[in-house]
């Protein structure tokens, strides 16, 4: 099974009044990096997090997004400060006596003076919502890696109909190669026929000459060579697996052996059908490029 790096995966689960929402996203990375963004009040949790996405991914910059919400009627408390609300009292009948003023103190007035009354969030059950959030994270990860897996079977099949596109111009090459060796004999000899007036013909010169010119345009090993990449790229796609890196290393092999045969090429045709070679493997290391 081959996965891409590019992946999406979302949940979102209520329990007894807590919401939890997990958004994954991620694209290509040489390694796994993964970027958490959740509410402080989990933040102590995020190695929870990141522990679990290790078994779901091995490459790709990974963006996770974690959304909280408490509705519970024990999440908030309140809390009278009654020795503040005493020293407001002390200070209020002072300044009745000292400005001969009306005591007219209410428990509301008294009440709405800063801090006599304060609200604080209660610290959530640490066992319950770490469970929670886990079991919203792994629900998130395997749409993440479906999402992933369906993307690397599109771009596995694109790739295996590539590669059959570059078994047929290898084949191609090998079978034209010789035809290009005695067309030069031919050409050769009716030049060398012509110069020396039909007069008698030195062939051990001949065959000497078409013997260096075959040697400097034989693209035999390579061509070898390339069929053996091509293999290996279709074995690993069809194993499957973390293979990202393997097959960036062959393409690059590919490439390498691409460029040989068009540095070789003496023939038109052989030419377009190395310049195809070179156009499908670049295309097939774009999309390596997207493979974990």
């Amino acid at each position: 099974m081959i996965k891409s790096m590019t992946g999406f995966g979302r949940c979102e689960n209520i329990k007894e009044k807590r919401k939890l929402a997990v958004e994954i996203r991620a694209v290509n990375h040489r390694y796994l990096d993964i970027s958490v963004k959740m509410p402080k009040k989990l933040s102590h949790l995020e190695s929870n997090v990141r522990t679990i996405l290790k078994d779901y991914a091995q490459r790709g910059k990974v963006d996770v997004y974690v959304a909280y919400e408490d509705t519970l009627d024990t999440a908030f408390a309140l809390h009278y400060n009654e020795t503040l609300a005493g020293e407001y009292m002390r200070y209020f009948q002072q300044m009745a006596q000292t400005f001969s003023l009306e005591k007219d103190i209410s428990v509301s007035t008294l009440a709405r003076m800063p801090e006599v009354f304060t609200m604080t969030e209660q610290d959530a059950d640490d066992t319950q919502l770490a469970a929670l959030l886990e079991e919203t994270v792994h629900s998130a990860a395997k749409q993440f890696v479906a999402s992933r897996v369906a993307e690397g079977e599109r771009l596995k099949e694109d790739m295996l109909g590539k590669l059959e596109r570059m078994l047929a111009n290898v084949d191609y090459i090998e079978e034209r190669s010789p035809q290009v060796i005695a067309a030069y004999r031919q050409m050769l000899e009716t030049k060398v026929r012509e110069l020396l007036d039909n007069k008698q013909l030195d062939e051990s010169r001949l065959i000497m000459e078409v013997t260096l010119f075959a040697d400097k345009i034989c693209v035999d090993e390579e061509t070898v060579r390339l069929r053996s990449h091509i293999e290996a790229v279709r074995d690993a796609l069809l194993d499957g697996g973390s293979v990202g890196r393997k097959l960036d290393f062959i393409a690059q092999e590919m490439n390498r052996e691409a460029n040989t045969i068009l540095s070789k090429a003496n023939d038109s045709s052989i030419s377009d059908a190395g310049i195809e070679l070179k156009t499908s493997i670049e295309k097939i290391r774009e999309q390596i490029q997207n493979i974990e």
